[in-house]
C-alpha cells in the first residue's frame, strides 16, 4: 500500500492554554511513535498547503470564516465557547489542518496514494456550518468531503466517525445533502448530548453506554455500519479517526483497546475495497491520554499501510 502522512508544523502551534488536553503534544506523541516503530520512511510524506476561503465556504457560512479572521488575536487568546480558544497561530494551524484534508483527498483520488492519514490539529468535527464547538474551529473532514465532491465530481462519499464524541458538526453540514452518509459510533449520554434521536437512512448515529468495551463496540459497527455501506455503496470513505474510546483516556468512559483501532480500521479498509476502489482519507479527531494516543493512532497508521 502508498499511504500518505499529511502534516505541517504550524499545527503544533495552536495552543488554548498550558493545561488544556488538546495540546501540541498529540501531534508529537503520534510522530516520535512512527519514528521509534521505523515506519516514517515507508510513508510517502506530504505537507499540507493552506486551505482558501473558497474552500471552507463549501462548508461553513461567509460569515463564520470572516468572524474567525476577524477575531484571531495578535496576542493571547479569546474564547470561541467554553471549551475552544483562539491563539495568535490558531488561524494558521486551522487552515494548514483543512488544507491537510484538501490535499489526501487530492492524492487518493488522483491515485497518486492509496490512503491517506492527516495528522493535524486542532481536531474538526464538532465545528458547524457558522459555528465552533468542542475544540474545533473548522471542519476539516467535512471540506475533504466538499471537496471530492465539488471538484472531482463525486456522487457518494461515506464518513466513518469512531471518534467516542458524536459529530455533530459534520451531522450539521451534511444531514440535507444526499450524495454523503455519516456513520458515527459515539459515548451517550455525553458531549455534545446530541446524535441519539437523528438518526436518518444517511445519519447513522450509534450511541453506546458508557463502560462498554470493545466486544460492544465491534458487534455496533457490524450491525449498523456494514449494511448501511453496502446500501450506499461510497466511491471514497473519509474517517475522522479520534482515539478517545481508549479505555485510558481520561476525557470518556468507554473501553476500546488497541486491537479494537486495529479492526476498525481493517473494516474500514474492507469496505473501502468492495465499495470504493480501497479509497480511503484519514483525519485524526479526539485522543488524550498521550501513550494511548501514540499507540493507536500509529496502529491505525500501520494497518493502513499494510505494515
Amino acid at each position: 500500500m502508498k499511504t500518505a502522512l499529511v502534516s505541517h508544523p504550524d499545527t503544533l502551534l495552536h495552543v488554548m492554554d498550558g493545561k488544556h488536553p488538546e495540546s501540541p503534544a498529540r501531534i508529537t506523541a503520534i510522530m516520535n511513535a512512527l519514528a521509534h516503530q521505523h515506519i516514517l520512511p515507508k510513508l510517502q510524506r506530504h505537507e499540507a498547503p493552506l486551505a482558501t476561503d473558497a474552500q471552507l465556504l463549501r462548508v461553513h457560512s461567509a460569515s463564520y470564516i470572516q468572524h474567525i479572521r476577524h477575531i484571531s488575536p495578535l496576542a493571547g487568546t479569546v474564547r470561541l465557547d467554553p471549551d475552544t480558544s483562539m491563539g495568535p497561530m490558531s488561524l494558521q494551524a486551522c487552515l494548514h489542518a483543512t488544507g491537510a484534508a484538501i490535499l489526501a483527498t487530492d492524492l487518493v483520488i488522483d491515485k497518486k496514494a492509496d490512503n491517506a492519514f492527516c495528522c493535524v490539529r486542532p481536531p474538526g468535527h464538532h465545528a458547524g456550518k457558522a459555528n465552533a464547538a468542542g475544540f474545533c474551529i473548522f471542519n476539516h473532514v467535512a471540506a475533504g468531503v466538499a471537496h471530492a465532491l465539488s471538484a472531482h465530481q463525486l456522487k457518494r462519499v461515506a464518513i466513518i466517525d469512531f471518534d467516542v464524541h458524536h459529530g455533530d458538526g459534520t451531522e450539521d453540514i451534511f444531514k440535507d445533502d444526499e450524495r454523503v452518509m455519516l456513520c458515527s459510533t459515539f459515548q451517550h449520554p455525553f458531549y455534545p448530548h446530541r446524535g441519539a434521536e437523528t438518526r436518518t437512512d444517511r445519519m447513522i448515529n450509534v450511541p453506546i453506554a458508557a463502560n462498554s468495551d470493545g466486544i460492544v463496540f465491534r458487534q455496533a459497527v457490524i450491525e449498523n455500519f456494514a449494511p448501511a455501506l453496502k446500501r450506499f455503496k461510497p466511491e471514497l470513505i473519509f474517517v475522522s479517526a479520534g482515539f478517545d474510546a481508549h479505555q485510558n483516556d481520561p476525557l470518556a468512559k468507554l473501553g476500546l483497546t488497541v486491537e479494537d483501532y486495529a479492526w476498525m480500521t481493517k473494516f474500514i479498509m474492507d469496505a473501502a475495497g468492495r465499495y470504493s476502489k480501497h479509497r480511503v482519507v484519514s483525519l485524526l479527531e479526539g485522543g488524550y491520554h498521550l501513550p494511548a494516543l501514540a499507540e493507536s493512532a500509529s496502529m491505525h497508521i500501520l494497518t493502513l499501510a499494510g505494515i
